[in-house]
C-alpha cells in the first residue's frame, strides 16, 4: 500500500515538474509559425514587392499563375499548371471532338491557309478548297491572330452559323461563304492498305481513338474481301506523344485475349491499379508489327509494352521516348486545372520504362531521305534486260495469264521499292508481315498434307 501512494506521490510530482517546465515550452513552440507558413509569408512579402517596386506595372493575375506553374514544373517535366482557356483546350484535344467547320488549317505569311477540308463536314460541303486563304470570320480581320487565335474564332456552338471570307488563286475578287457550325470528331486513327496489309497510324490516344481504329480495321477487312485475305497489321506509333491511358488499354484489349496490359502504382499503395484483357482480339490472332521511333511516348509505350511483352507483335524502328509516369488532370478554382503525375506505369513483365524507353525487337533506324540527281534517274531508266534485246526468244514456258501474273507481281515489288524509298521502316514492318504470312500458309500446308508410308527394310 506504500509502494502504490509513493508511486503515486511520483506521479504526482512529475506531472506537476512536467506542467512547470516542459508545458510553457510546448505551448510557446506551438505560438510559432511553422516553416511552411514562414516560407508563404516570404512568399507574399516578394509578391508586394515586385508588384510595388518592378519596373513596368505587373499582371498580377498572370504573375501568381507563373508562380503555381513553376511551383508544379519543379516536381517533374509533366507537372504543370493549365489556365482556365489552356484547360478548356486540352478537354477538346482529349475528347476529340468540338463544334467547328472541318478545316485543317496552317499559318502562311501570317494568313491563315486550309490544308485540306474533312470529308463529311460543313467545310467540304460549302466547296472550301486546299489553298484557300480565310482572311476573315464575321467581318473581322484574321491578320495579326494566331494560329490558336484564329482557329478559337472559327470554333463555336454545334447549329450556330459563321461567314468567313476566302481568298482563292483564280478568283479575282475574295468572296464570303456561310456555314454552319457542326460537331467535327478529329481523327485518331488513318486505315490504309497496303497489298494485303493493314496499316493503322494512331497519331493520338483521345477518347476517339479506339472507336476510330475498330472502324478503320472493320473498313479495310470489307475492302479486302474478309479477315481471311488480310496477311496481318502494321500499327504505327511512330511520333505519337500518346494522352489517355484508358485508350491506350483499350487498343492493347483490341489485341489481346487475356493477361496484363499495364499496372500503375503510387505513393500510396493502396492507389495501384491493374487492368487486364479481355476476351477477344479484332484480327483474330493475324501477325501483328508495332513501329516506334524516339517520339512515340507514354500511351503508346503502354500498347507497346504490352503487345511486346505477351509477344502479340514484334517491335520494329528505334528506342521509345521513355515516359513511364501518369498524370492526372485536377480541376482547381477559374475553371483551371493541374496536371499533376500521380503515378508510374509499369508493363505487364512488371518493368518500368522510366527514362529508358522501349527497345524495339528489330532496330530499324530511318534513313535520311536522299534526293535522286536527274543523272542517276535517267541512269536507272537506262537499265536494260534481256527482254529488252532485239530479236530476243520468247518465254514458252508460261500461259498469257501466267505472264499477266509475273507482271503484276513485277508492278508490286517495283512498289514496295519505292516505299522502302519513301518510309524504310513502314516497308520493312510490311515485310515482315508478308513474310509471316508465307511462312504461316506452308506451315499450315505441311500440317495438312498427308503423312507419307516409310518404306521398312525386311
Amino acid at each position: 500500500m506504500n509502494k502504490f501512494v509513493m508511486a503515486a506521490l511520483g506521479g504526482t510530482v512529475a506531472g506537476t515538474l512536467f506542467s512547470m517546465q516542459v508545458a510553457p515550452l510546448l505551448a510557446q513552440e506551438a505560438q510559432k509559425p511553422s516553416s511552411v507558413y514562414q516560407q508563404l509569408d516570404l512568399f507574399g512579402d516578394v509578391f508586394e514587392r515586385i508588384r510595388s517596386d518592378y519596373v513596368e506595372k505587373i499582371d498580377e493575375k498572370k504573375l501568381i499563375e507563373a508562380a503555381i506553374n513553376g511551383m508544379l514544373t519543379s516536381l517533374d517535366p509533366h507537372s504543370s499548371y493549365m489556365p482556365a482557356d489552356e484547360y478548356a483546350d486540352m478537354k477538346v484535344q482529349t475528347r476529340g471532338s468540338f463544334g467547328g467547320l472541318g478545316i485543317e488549317v496552317t499559318q502562311e505569311n501570317g494568313a491563315v491557309k486550309v490544308v485540306s477540308p474533312m470529308d463529311g463536314t460543313p467545310a467540304a460541303a460549302a466547296g472550301i478548297e486546299s489553298g484557300d486563304f480565310i482572311t476573315q470570320v464575321d467581318g473581322e480581320s484574321l491578320m495579326g491572330l494566331t494560329l490558336d487565335q484564329a482557329v478559337d474564332k472559327m470554333r463555336g456552338p454545334v447549329g450556330s452559323e459563321i461567314t468567313i471570307t476566302v481568298v482563292r488563286e483564280g478568283k479575282p475578287e475574295p468572296f464570303d461563304v456561310t456555314l454552319t457550325r457542326d460537331t467535327i470528331k478529329l481523327t485518331a486513327v488513318k486505315g490504309r492498305l497496303e497489298g494485303h496489309t493493314a496499316v493503322l497510324r494512331i497519331t493520338t490516344f483521345n477518347e476517339q481513338t479506339y472507336p476510330n481504329l475498330e472502324e478503320s480495321l472493320n473498313k479495310l477487312t470489307d475492302e479486302i474481301g474478309g479477315l481471311d485475305k488480310l496477311d496481318g497489321v502494321v500499327i504505327d506509333l511512330r511520333n505519337n506523344p500518346g494522352g489517355l491511358l484508358t485508350q491506350a488499354i483499350a487498343v492493347s484489349d483490341a489485341f489481346l485475349d487475356k493477361g496484363e496490359i499495364v499496372s500503375t502504382r503510387g505513393r500510396n499503395p493502396d492507389d495501384s491499379e491493374r487492368f487486364n484483357a479481355t476476351p477477344g482480339d479484332l484480327v483474330d490472332g493475324k501477325p501483328i508489327v508495332v513501329l516506334i521511333n524516339g517520339g512515340s511516348a507514354s500511351a503508346s509505350e503502354i500498347v507497346t509494352g504490352a503487345l511486346q511483352d505477351h509477344h502479340r507483335a514484334i517491335v520494329v524502328g528505334t528506342k521509345s521516348f521513355g515516359k513511364g509516369s501518369v498524370q492526372t488532370v485536377i480541376q482547381v478554382a477559374n475553371d483551371a486545372a493541374m496536371r499533376l503525375t500521380t503515378s508510374r506505369y509499369y508493363t505487364p513483365s512488371g518493368r518500368s520504362i522510366q527514362s529508358l524507353g522501349i527497345a524495339p525487337d528489330i532496330v530499324v533506324p530511318q534513313p535520311p531521305a536522299v534526293a535522286e540527281t536527274d543523272e542517276e534517274k535517267d541512269q536507272a531508266n537506262r537499265i536494260r534486260s534481256e527482254a529488252d534485246l532485239r530479236g530476243v526468244l520468247s518465254n514458252d514456258s508460261m500461259t498469257e495469264d501466267e505472264k499477266k501474273q509475273a507482271e503484276e507481281e513485277r508492278v508490286k515489288a517495283e512498289e514496295a521499292a519505292k516505299m522502302r524509298l519513301e518510309d524504310f521502316q513502314l516497308a520493312y514492318a510490311i515485310d515482315i508481315i508478308k513474310g509471316l504470312a508465307i511462312a504461316g500458309k506452308s506451315l499450315s500446308a505441311d500440317a495438312a498434307a498427308p503423312a507419307q508410308a516409310t518404306p521398312e527394310a525386311n
